[in-house]
């Protein structure tokens, strides 16, 4: 071996060992990793839908009953979902639904879909556990849709699913959470989601800001049904703490949830606010160097003890208002929110405040709250703006458009 190779080969090894040294052993742990990722193409995993099972065109039609069944009879309603995991807030949203149906006398059962394998024994327990309330059967989509008065879609990949495999004559509806063309980037996933606003399928849009956002795309309308939020498990605490700090929902994996856009946030209001200490709740936090307390997943009553006793939190949603902003404000926490076209009609609380989303925006909204001389009455006012509030009108609602759908008007 000449000279000259051996002297580049030493060359990289200590260009190597220097980098090493640079960025440590979780650097170098995120090297090794993010090349197995990409070398691997672990990616794919989390495209939740196969090949064959992506629509190649919108249909003009789908196969209806002649018929339609009597006014009062009992329905037999369908929803396509992917697998619950427990603590779920779109889940939790989405089985509300489910249970206002079967309080009036219908049958539910529950499709649930996972391209990688499902154990629908399994996850009926998952069901069985988190959501006890729900008496819905459990089904794998993969083995047909069928046997149903209506079926209900729940996310872009549903309503595909409902195409391939719900053929027999039903009537199709589709429960909208948020904007999901916006998960994406501008490609191919983006296009699969967007496609969905235009199938033949009845629309039912969580508030004003989806209708809004699907009618400036597509030019159709939705039916609109209202945001809830259970004051009867966010509340405030009685007696009242001294709040201190602030509180963040952590969801790094969720473009949706602007979490590098909250991470230089709250950055920026930890070096104007240092005696504030941070809460972060949900996933852990990726490269925030700041001082905080991780608290994981919280039960419903250990959120609304955690919000009951700061005063502001960051609450970041880019594809729909998020029911975190509504809840802090039942607990007496004023809800820092990015502000957006039409999200105003959705949360018109004159108490929320609305922050243009940057990092230099949010912050000074965060250290306007907690530096209010009427922090205390602000609290008060908060919850009591909230008060009385549940999701029964929108379970009313759904039940009202789904049972319109079916019996007809």
């Amino acid at each position: 071996m000449s000279e000259s190779i051996v002297g580049a080969s030493v060359s990289r090894m200590l260009a190597t060992a220097r980098r090493a040294r640079e960025v440590g052993a979780r650097g170098v742990a995120q090297r090794l990793a993010w090349r197995a990722y990409r070398d691997t193409g672990a990616a794919d995993l989390f495209f939740q839908i196969a090949d064959e099972d992506i629509l190649a065109e919108v249909p003009d039609d789908l196969p209806v009953p002649q018929e339609r069944p009597v006014r009062g009879d009992p329905l037999t309603i369908g929803w396509v979902c992917t697998a619950p995991a427990p603590g779920s807030g779109g889940h939790t949203t989405l089985f509300r639904m489910v249970e206002a149906l079967e309080a009036q006398g219908h049958r539910c059962v529950l499709y649930f879909s996972d391209r990688h394998g499902m154990d629908a024994i399994a996850l009926q327990e998952v069901v069985r556990r988190h959501w006890p309330a729900l008496r819905a059967e459990v089904r794998d989509v993969a083995d047909g849709i069928r046997d149903l008065d209506a079926v209900v879609a729940s996310g872009w990949e549903s309503a595909h699913l409902i195409v391939r495999y719900g053929r027999t004559p039903m009537r199709r509806l589709y429960f909208i959470q948020d904007y999901e063309p916006h998960f994406y980037g501008h490609g191919a996933e983006h296009e699969f989601a967007a496609m969905t606003y235009r199938l033949p399928f009845r629309r039912i849009a969580l508030g004003e800001m989806l209708d809004g956002m699907i009618r400036e795309e597509t030019g159709l309308h939705s039916d609109v049904v209202p945001f809830g939020c259970d004051s009867s498990a966010y509340r405030l605490p009685s007696p009242q703490p001294a709040r201190h700090g602030i509180v963040f929902y952590c969801r790094p994996d969720y473009a949706r949830r602007g979490y590098q856009l909250a991470r230089v946030a709250l950055t920026l209001f930890h070096r104007a606010h240092p005696e504030q200490e941070i809460h972060i709740y949900g996933a852990p936090p990726r490269g925030f160097d700041v001082p905080h307390t991780f608290h994981g997943r919280l039960s419903t009553d250990e959120l609304n003890e955690l919000y009951g006793r700061t005063i502001a939190g960051l609450a970041m949603s880019f594809t729909n208002i998020t029911l975190v902003a509504e809840e802090m404000l039942a607990a007496g926490n004023i809800p820092v929110v990015n502000d957006m076209p039409l999200a105003h009609a959705v949360l018109p609380n004159p108490l929320v405040r609305w922050a243009e989303p940057t990092a230099g925006a949010l912050a000074g909204a965060l250290a306007a709250v907690v530096t209010a001389p009427d922090r205390e009455a602000n609290a008060i006012a908060a919850a009591a703006s909230a008060g009385g509030r549940s999701w029964q009108p929108t379970g009313d609602a759904v039940v009202r458009i789904v049972e319109d759908e079916v019996y007809g008007s």
